[in-house]
């Protein structure tokens, strides 16, 4: 399974007054990778896919560590954990990579639910053939559900 690398900068604005990035600040984060992915098949390449719109159905954030500001940026991976007829899950993790220094920092994991949507009609549509395809190669599924591997009981 592939997954998605985006190199997101830290911003002073993103700072809230205890010194850390703000909880909401990190959507915003999570929004610039999701459309990096996304684009990743999109009109450079001729391709149609992901621009007639999409809506955000649901987020789900566990913020594990605060993230300071920084020069470096943030790395965040993501990747596909359900692929339906009308709708995707996108899974994520902001973090620091391990170095020789020091073990992997992760800031916050999330999902998202996002719904392929057809802006000029008004209404969600179906995933074509061509998306599934491309969301395929970052598709994991993973052992537990998020919520459950977070020690929630799963829906």
């Amino acid at each position: 399974m592939a997954r998605h690398h985006y190199r997101c900068p830290l911003r002073w604005a993103d700072m809230d007054a205890f010194g850390h990035v703000n909880n909401v600040v990190f959507l915003r984060y999570l929004e610039e990778a999701r459309i990096d992915f996304m684009f990743r098949l999109a009109p450079g390449e001729g391709s149609e896919s992901f621009t007639g719109g999409s809506v955000v159905a649901r987020h789900e954030i566990d913020y594990k560590l605060p993230l300071v500001h920084r020069h470096e940026p943030v790395l965040i991976e993501s990747w596909v954990t359900r692929i339906g007829a009308a709708s995707l899950t996108i899974r994520y993790e902001v973090k620091d990579e391990a170095t020789e220094d020091a073990p992997e920092t992760v800031y916050v994991r999330a999902e998202t639910v996002v719904v392929p949507y057809n802006l000029a009609e008004g209404r969600p549509r179906r995933i074509t053939d061509e998306e599934r395809h491309f969301l395929e190669q970052y598709l994991d599924q993973p052992e537990k559900t998020h919520a459950a591997a977070e020690g929630r009981l799963a829906a």
